[in-house]
């Protein structure tokens, strides 16, 4: 029976490829597969690709860090779980050749360096990928040491008690991640050569640290073993924990592909639902046959179960090689954007992408193809047997269903898919009243045009026939509204994400960056900088201090388990001091320091009441609220931070956000002023130096030899071809929605055709003419898509809004533009598109019209 069961399935569905049901079905079915596909294909080997260039950034899969050399045990252990260790000691040292000396971080490594990737030196002869380090009695220094100390290759520099030959200039370490953690000029040696030096003393400022290359196993064994470090003030840097982060815009281009995935997904669902009901209403008389000659109910659901899972295959095939290629094309797009190369495609999302066909199949389509099951053998007689369609409830409910589970799968989020899925289902409740007032009221007003012109009988009719057919009509409303609603909220974050792109790095953007400016060079430096600079930040004064209580409590012991490893309870902060709310931040919560408070702190002699008494009361300070949401922490919270040999207690008294991503000088802590001035500290600012003033920087090098001065301009440059990538990845998203949109229109007036061949049909039998016949179609389509687009702009704006907020981190907007061209543009397109698809209708002959009223 099953071999039977499989000929009839296969035969009927190569004869309804010819229908236009089954091919909107079919094309529907495969951009939700590419969609999905192409998005999974893409953030899986992003994925990957982070983890894998973690390990390169981080110099290995695990990093141990402190300032005493670490024991032979130790190793021992490390070892017998399957690491490769590799032994570098970093430290802060003058160097010197010829009479002018220069502060340089020296960064000694073994012959194992390095784990992962390779470092591109200049040995005199073009730049070179090495991978390995300098030889014992040689040494790489990075281009702005060369240029401070005016080196050439073969020179020979003092390191502290000893000599060595600069054989190369370093291009880029292996293990170098972005950012300005090391301030000074760089000079890598070999570990051979650090005892020689003798700048290895007790006191002295240095960080020995193992990097460590293994399999995922080798660190699931030391996780005990970590903990005990961690606890033991070992710092400890795990490949699965602190691997690369990824930029705002980037964070954010990837939350907008997984929106416009599931959009793409719920438009084609929508397009599978319409097709799947014109698919069974044309085949209930096929099925009444297939009972006369002996079919039982389960025999026929699986005949049709098997011809639409057939279907479903084949276009699972199609569009999983669409995706395939779709997110090569996105790929290329966003190349130079990408902080890594990425891994090939793995074969999980095309797995993902055979199951969301199946999953969009049997929950858009399932309940309405149980319709079949109960079809009569009798209705071979009597064509008004007609079983009844399931209920509307039913089948949105079941699609509802299969929808949140796609979600919960894509997000990873159970409760936000739980959310959603509620939200959703309340709100479509809600839509289903606001659109049958709106058609009735929308109606009511086209019954009012008193005019005897062709397009007022054409509206008035077009409109009669709405009124005639309500409840479909309201379903087909729905239908459009959700598919505007979903392409015009693609469309609004795409162009509200580009302007926000682009509004964040103007053409002034602060393009170096000049750091550890003392005091007494604070005016001199300003003095040469501002009059040839286009823009100049404040110049902030910095201090660097750690967290050492939290509460009363050891820092890790007080903060969430997850925030336990966060850098800034491992490492030292920049702290400043600063009477008002600095440029670009803004306080979202409690209140800035009060000129009570700085004027009581400025009065104080803070530093001999340190020395005389307990410190009475806690500093007021401002923290940045991205910090504390990671470290649980709010208003009235305190900290302490060991500051120098000190101590000082503070009282968190409000938040502020910030933006990172503004090459501005920022600080996740504030302290009034009065308090940190007593404590040796520094300048930092930032300026953008026009390209006709880059002489400038050679006299601040040569008048201010101590201030390091960073070029960003290599970064902004990439920075701007970044947004330009993205824009290109987001329109190649954009447009999938946007035939996932149009399928579904293809699909709602496929369904309704014989309904409207009969009316056609029976306006010729009372006269009309073919051009009336004509407007009257295109008034009642211009009618439905004008009321579905106003609906889409109200789902649009409120949907934004909400989004915006939660999930892009975008201030919201009011879009009158989406307001104007959505109504208008839908009653353009629902008419064309209807008006073209009904074209064959029209030269129908009336006969041929009516008696397609079966299949209605």
């Amino acid at each position: 029976m099953s071999d039977v069961n499989w000929r009839l399935a296969m035969r009927s569905l190569r004869r309804d490829l010819r229908a236009a049901d089954v091919r909107a079905l079919f094309i529907a079915l495969v951009l939700a597969v590419a969609a999905s596909t192409m998005i999974a294909f893409f953030l899986d080997r992003l994925e990957r690709g982070l983890e894998r260039q973690a390990g390169q950034m981080l110099g290995g899969d695990l990093v141990l860090e402190q300032r005493d050399p670490f024991s032979g045990e130790l190793r021992e252990r490390l070892e017998s779980a399957g690491f490769i260790l590799s032994d570098q000691v970093d430290l802060v040292s003058m160097i010197s050749r010829d009479g002018r000396f220069q502060p340089a971080s020296l960064k000694a490594v073994d012959d194992v360096y390095p784990h992962y990737g390779v470092s591109h030196v200049d040995f005199g002869n073009g730049t070179e990928q090495i991978a390995s380090g300098p030889a014992p009695g040689e040494a790489w220094a990075d281009p702005r040491l060369i240029e401070l100390v005016e080196i050439e290759l073969g020179d020979r520099v003092q390191v502290g008690q000893t000599e060595l030959a600069v054989t190369g200039i370093i291009e880029r370490e292996a293990d170098q991640s972005a950012g300005f953690g090391n301030f000074n000029p760089r000079l890598m040696l070999n570990t051979a050569d650090v005892e020689a030096t003798g700048l290895v003393q007790e006191g002295s400022r240095i960080e020995f640290e193992i990097l460590a290359a293994g399999p995922p196993e080798a660190l699931d064994q030391v996780q005990g073993l970590l903990a005990e470090l961690r606890r033991n003030g070992v710092e400890v840097r795990d490949v699965r924990v602190d691997r690369p982060q990824l930029g705002n815009a980037l964070q954010r281009a990837e939350s907008y592909l997984g929106l416009a995935g599931l959009a793409a997904v719920l438009l084609a669902g929508v397009a599978v639902a319409m097709s799947t009901r014109r698919y069974v209403e044309r085949h209930l008389d096929t099925a009444a046959l297939l009972r006369c000659f002996g079919a039982s109910q389960r025999q026929l659901v699986t005949i049709f179960t098997l011809q639409l899972m057939g279907l479903a295959l084949v276009a699972a095939v199609i569009g999983a090689l669409l995706g395939l290629i779709g997110q090569a094309v996105l790929i290329w797009l966003l190349v130079s954007f990408l902080p890594m190369t990425l891994p090939p495609p793995g074969l999980m999302p095309l797995g993902l992408g055979v199951f969301t066909a199946l999953a969009v199949l049997v929950g858009f389509a399932g309940p309405t193809l149980l319709r079949i099951k109960r079809v009569s053998a009798l209705k071979v007689l009597r064509r008004e047997l007609d079983p009844l369609p399931p209920s509307a409830w039913l089948v949105v409910g079941v699609a509802s269903l299969v929808f949140g589970g796609l979600l919960w799968l894509y997000s990873g989020s159970l409760p936000l898919a739980i959310a959603l899925l509620i939200g959703g289902a309340v709100l479509l409740g809600v839509l289903w009243m606001i659109s049958a007032l709106l058609l009735s009221g929308l109606l009511r007003v086209v019954q009012r045009f008193s005019g005897r012109s062709e397009w007022s009988q054409a509206l008035r009719l077009g409109g009669r026939q709405l009124a005639r057919r309500r409840q479909t009509g309201l379903g087909q409303l729905l239908a459009f509204s959700v598919t505007f609603f979903a392409m015009a909220m693609i469309v609004l974050v795409r162009g509200d994400l580009l302007s926000t792109w682009q509004d964040q790095l103007p053409d002034n953007t602060p393009n170096y960056f000049a750091i550890n400016i003392q005091p007494s060079e604070r005016d001199p430096f300003e003095a040469a900088v501002s009059p040839r600079v286009e823009t100049q930040s404040t110049l902030y004064p910095m201090v660097r201090g750690r967290v050492i209580a939290i509460n009363g409590q050891a820092p890790r012991d007080a903060v969430p388990p997850d925030a336990s490893g966060d850098n800034s309870l491992r490492r030292e902060l920049n702290l400043t001091w600063q009477s008002e709310v600095p440029e670009g931040n803004a306080v979202v919560a409690g209140e800035w320091f009060s000129t009570a408070q700085i004027d009581e702190e400025a009065s104080q002699d803070w530093m001999s009441a340190v020395e005389a008494t307990p410190q009475s009361a806690p500093v007021p300070i401002s923290m940045e609220d991205g910090l504390a949401e990671r470290l649980g922490l709010g208003i009235g919270d305190e900290m302490t931070f060991s500051v120098g040999s000190d101590e000082i207690t503070t009282q968190i008294t409000s938040l502020r956000s910030l933006n990172w991503d503004s090459f501005q000088p920022n600080f996740f802590v504030i302290f009034p002023p009065g308090v940190l001035e007593q404590f040796g500290h520094s300048y930092i600012t930032a300026f953008h130096l026009p390209e006709a003033e880059q002489e400038l920087i050679r006299e601040l090098i040569t008048d201010f030899p101590g201030v390091s001065l960073l070029n960003v301009d290599a970064i902004l440059g990439q920075v701007r071809d970044v947004l330009g990538q993205v824009t290109r990845a987001v329109e190649l998203v954009l447009a999938l929605v946007l035939l996932a949109g149009v399928s579904v229109l293809y699909a709602a007036l496929t369904a309704s055709r014989p309904v409207r061949a009969h009316e056609s049909g029976l306006l010729r039998v009372f006269g009309a003419g073919s051009r009336m016949i004509s407007r009257v179609q295109g008034a009642e389509y211009a009618l439905l898509g004008f009321a579905s687009g106003l609906m889409g702009a109200v789902l649009a704006e409120l949907t934004t809004a909400a989004l915006y907020i939660f999930l892009l981190d975008l201030t919201p907007r009011f879009h009158l533009g989406l307001w104007i061209f959505l109504p208008l543009g839908g009653a353009v397109l629902i008419g064309v598109i209807g008006h073209a698809l009904s074209r064959g209708l029209r030269r129908q002959a009336p006969a041929a019209s009516l008696g397609l009223l079966g299949e209605a």
